[in-house]
């Protein structure tokens, strides 16, 4: 189930609703759920995204990894 619809069919209140002026998908909706999460939060306020950072933390170590893989498994580069 994608989490919109998940999020929609889980909503049990809306507690408030702040900004409306903004439109309707930039409101800040303040709603109880049942059973939504656990979530990641791939890009925080600052605009960092965990995603990108990983990636390039990860590439870093692939090479690396895959000669140690390729040792143990003894395949042909």
């Amino acid at each position: 189930m994608c989490n919109a619809l998940t999020a929609a069919s889980e909503v049990e209140e809306i507690l408030e609703a702040r900004w409306h002026e903004l439109g309707v998908s930039e409101t800040l909706w303040h709603c109880r759920v049942k059973e939504f999460g656990p979530l990641i939060v791939s890009i925080d306020t600052e605009g960092r995204n965990l995603f990108e950072e990983n990636k390039v933390v990860f590439n870093g170590q692939k090479e690396w990894s895959v000669e140690r893989i390729c040792k143990q498994v003894k395949c042909i580069k």
